[in-house]
């Protein structure tokens, strides 16, 4: 899949988050600014330099997050492990748990899993569907496994049973 088509998936899945999270009473300041050309996404700047932002900040009266929005189809079968898994970038990872730390803001991330079928999902398996997630603290101890094969940086991974199913596919406005 193009960069292009990756960030329009990537933006569906943002506005299908976002819409969730305001029929909820959360205010969502999207952070879209994409260099489209050199594929990088927004950004967060401070003394301690630059780190790539996460996609959404969400906040009520008396509370403010920053929300990184994935969208996929399916959570992977992990064959050795015998567990549903999804994960992010390695670079992201670092990043998200920097502004973490750096902000004075809670990190969540939330995965839009839509339709339960991925290329290696085991015959006669359907993957869970919905909106899953947790926040920062809570996923730093609980990584499952990482991996330098996949993504250009490697990738991080959790397990199902670490996210919250924060809302079914079907309550969300698809």
């Amino acid at each position: 899949m193009s960069f292009e088509q990756q960030l329009e998936v990537g933006q569906l899945g943002e506005s299908v988050i976002a819409k969730f999270l305001i029929r909820r009473g959360w205010q969502v300041l999207p952070a879209y600014q994409i260099e489209i050309h050199s594929g990088k996404g927004p950004r967060l700047f401070g003394t301690y330099g630059q780190l790539i932002s996460p996609d959404l900040l969400a906040f009520t009266h008396n509370k403010v997050r920053w929300v990184e929005a994935k969208t996929k189809s399916a959570f992977t079968w992990h064959r050795i492990s015998q567990t549903w898994q999804t994960g992010i970038d390695k670079r992201h990872w670092l990043d998200y748990r920097r502004v973490n730390i750096e902000t004075p803001f809670e990190t969540w991330i939330l995965f839009l899993h839509k339709d339960g079928t991925a290329k290696d999902t085991p015959l006669g398996m359907t993957s869970p569907t919905g909106l899953f997630g947790n926040k920062i603290s809570v996923l730093e101890s609980n990584v499952h496994h990482e991996s330098d094969d996949w993504g250009h940086s490697g990738m991080v991974y959790w397990t199902r049973e670490t996210l919250r199913l924060i809302c079914p596919i079907e309550k969300l406005d698809l």
